[in-house]
Parts: C-alpha cells; sequence; structure tokens
C-alpha cells in the first residue's frame, strides 16, 4: 500500500444521535504521526480512492453560508491561522451542519493534510466505532471496541494543488445515503452541480479507455460502443439520469464489476445521475476528424464492413461504394 506523507493530523469528536443535537470533543492541539497514525492515513486514503459513488465540484462562492474557502485560505494561502485551528473551525462548522440533519450521527471526525506525488490534500472522515472481539495475552476472550473502516460512509477531500491552480472541479466525496451526503456536502461547502455535456464527454472517455486497456478485439470493442451509444441515446431521448453501476450491467454485461471500477477512477473523475447529452455520444459511433484540405465522417462500422478502408502502410484511406450524386461533383470538381 501507497504511504502517504502526513503534514498535520488532527482527530476531534463530533457528538450526535439521530435526531438528536450536536456537540463537539475538541483535541488540544494536533497529534504526532505515529506508525498506527501513518497506517490509518494510508488505509483511509487508498479505501477512499477505491469507493464508488463520489460526488465532485468546487467551493461555492457564498462564504458567509459556506465558510470552509475563508477557513482553508487563511491556513493554505494567508497562513493566518495554523492547522489546529482550521480544524477547530472545520468541526464546529461541522456541527452546525449536523444539527441541522436529522439523520446524521456522530463519530470521530479526523481531518488530515497529505501529500501524494505532487498533490497536496485535505481529507476529512466522520469514522465510528464498533465493537470487536479480541483475545488477550492469558487466552480470554473479551470485546474491542475498534473504527469501522468498512463501512466508512461520511469522508471528503479537497485537492488545495488543484484548487490553487484554479481547477474548474478539486472537491470530493462520499455520496452514501442521500441526507447524510448533503449536509457533508454543505459543510465542505462543495457546489457539485454537473454540466451534462463535459460529463458525457467524460464517460466516452472513459468507455473508449477501458476498450482500449482491456484489448477487446475490434469486433468486440465496436459491440461494447454500440451498447453504449444505443443505451444512453435512450436515456438521453427520454430525460433519465444516469447511474455508473447501469451503464457498466447494460454495456458489459460480462463482467460489469470491472467496467464500473474503470468509469470510477478518481482520474476521471465521473460523477453520476446526469441525462447524457446525446450530441456528445456520437464518438461512440462514428470518427470524425479534419485536416487543413478536407474534413472525414463515417461510422466505425465501416472499417468492419469494407466500405472504409485504412492501409497503414501506404498512409491512404480508401472510401468504397462512392454514391452518384459524389462522384458528379469530383468529376466536375
Amino acid at each position: 500500500m501507497l504511504q502517504h506523507t502526513i503534514s498535520d493530523l488532527v482527530v476531534h469528536k463530533l457528538i450526535k444521535d439521530q435526531h438528536g443535537p450536536a456537540s463537539v470533543e475538541l483535541r488540544a492541539g494536533t497529534m504526532p504521526v505515529t506508525a498506527s497514525a501513518q497506517r490509518l492515513i494510508d488505509y483511509l486514503c487508498h479505501y477512499y480512492a477505491e469507493r464508488l459513488g463520489k460526488g465532485y465540484g468546487k467551493f461555492e462562492d457564498d462564504e458567509d453560508n459556506f465558510p470552509m474557502p475563508r477557513f482553508i485560505r487563511q491556513h493554505v494561502i494567508e497562513q493566518s491561522i495554523d492547522f489546529a485551528t482550521l480544524a477547530q473551525l472545520m468541526v464546529q462548522h461541522l456541527q452546525v451542519r449536523a444539527e441541522q440533519e436529522q439523520l446524521a450521527s456522530g463519530g470521530f471526525v479526523l481531518f488530515a493534510r497529505v501529500h501524494n506525488g505532487a498533490a497536496d490534500c485535505l481529507m476529512v472522515a466522520l469514522i465510528t466505532e464498533v465493537v470487536g472481539t479480541a483475545i488477550t495475552n492469558g487466552l480470554d476472550i473479551v470485546d474491542s471496541l475498534h473504527l469501522d473502516m468498512g463501512n466508512l460512509r461520511v469522508a471528503g477531500r479537497v485537492d488545495l494543488t488543484a484548487w490553487q491552480h484554479g481547477a474548474e472541479r478539486y472537491i470530493s466525496f462520499l455520496k452514501g445515503r442521500g441526507e447524510v451526503a448533503n449536509y457533508f456536502k454543505l459543510f465542505l461547502g462543495c457546489n457539485d452541480v454537473v454540466i451534462a455535456l463535459k460529463e458525457t464527454q467524460k464517460l466516452v472517455q472513459g468507455l473508449g479507455q477501458f476498450a482500449e486497456r482491456q484489448q477487446l478485439p475490434p469486433e468486440v470493442r465496436d459491440q461494447l460502443l454500440q451498447r453504449a451509444h444505443g443505451y444512453l441515446d435512450e436515456l438521453g431521448g427520454e430525460g433519465q439520469p444516469l447511474s455508473i453501476d447501469a451503464v457498466a450491467r447494460q454495456v458489459w454485461p460480462e463482467a460489469p464489476e470491472r467496467l464500473e471500477a474503470a468509469l470510477n477512477d478518481e482520474s476521471l473523475a465521473l460523477s453520476t445521475g446526469f441525462v447524457p447529452d446525446r450530441r456528445a455520444i456520437k464518438p461512440l459511433v462514428r470518427f470524425k476528424a479534419n485536416a487543413p484540405q478536407w474534413k472525414l465522417e463515417f461510422d466505425r462500422s465501416s472499417l468492419r464492413s469494407g466500405a472504409v478502408i485504412y492501409d497503414k502502410h501506404a498512409d491512404t484511406l480508401v472510401l468504397s461504394n462512392v454514391p452518384e450524386h459524389l462522384k458528379k461533383a469530383l468529376l466536375e470538381g
């Protein structure tokens, strides 16, 4: 498992039962990065990256109601507050948002500034405890409390590097149950408005990358892309939002979990719940290209049928079955 560089780490406690009031228990100052803390953060970052169903966005502009960008700017840019103060301000704002959501529940709130390669990120996770079983040195069986990482439902990440470079989206969060995900999104100050055209283009890109990485035979690749086009065109025509798991089942029923994992890859940052833009799905079934002296567009299936032949050795493209009107126009050239 990849080891991350942890520059700052704080854990506070959010105290709240569902349908009840919220309060916080604050730690005084940051904590040392021990071997146990390192293992926890490495596991958290790995688990978060692997989790499916994330939302993506950027900070809201209204910093009075969504103060997170102001807190982070004070720490990262202005350096007027330290990380301990940042974490305290954040957990106090989380308390306010948790009060507004009846279904929110408490737990340990972990704040970590983590470096992973070139990315400088702020991780926030709400982790609950679960009762397990342990065996003592005297070989007795006892109850043992431990952090329930396997059921992590509330977590988010701000890519501070992308934020400072003006990226379009730099916040991600676990979508989980709608109500809980929404209150945590509000806590992060995340505007996750989805632009369907751009998301559809990313989906098309992800499908193409999957077909390439699977090294599918041309005819199998064409079938996959044709199925994707048909399904997305149907959703777009009916105005129905898509889910990535449904796309995977429809498009690659042979192994939907592999396609779902590819489309949920964090590098693609693909949202879910948008209505496919039918303009953006044409590349799934059609080639379109141009050069200074020509433009060309044809179905991918033409390469299989022989209507279009590409000779890579001669660097030529041959079109067959030229229609009469085009012949006439060419002869009159």
